[in-house]
């Protein structure tokens, strides 16, 4: 095997390598609205679910309700129900969640870049404008 034949094959080997942390990642954060939901809730107050959708927009009930549960499934976001009338539902980010945090700052500084290049897009999230 030369050594050209060699590079590629490592080189392949390593893109199959990363397969498998991409693929965990997409399989928990997949989807439209688990990235802006675990935005949203990196602030330090807990967030009750009339709060989390409104500032979604349009986001279903259905959309909302079941993308909480994945995200509460895997470990990165704690939904605590208080006993009181009315029933009172709160969500924040788990400590698997706050440890996404860097990661996703360092996603949002790359896309600020990107979109400032992009003359047809503007950036509207101010949290996001706030990781640089």
């Amino acid at each position: 095997m030369s050594v050209k034949e060699k590079n590629k094959n490592e080189m392949v080997q390593s893109a199959e390598d990363l397969l498998c942390p991409i693929r965990y990642i997409m399989n928990i954060f997949s989807g439209k609205w688990k990235l802006p939901i675990v935005c949203m809730l990196s602030g330090d107050t807990p967030l009750r679910y009339s709060v989390i959708k409104r500032r979604l927009g349009d986001v279903t009930n259905v959309m909302l309700a079941q993308s909480l549960k994945e995200l509460e499934a895997e470990g990165i976001v704690h939904r605590e129900q208080y006993n009181e009338v009315p029933p009172r539902v709160e969500y924040t980010l788990t400590e698997k969640g706050t440890g996404v945090l860097p990661a996703l700052g360092k996603l949002a500084q790359w896309a600020i870049g990107e979109m400032q290049n992009d003359a047809s897009c503007g950036i509207q999230c101010t949290k996001c404008q706030s990781t640089m």
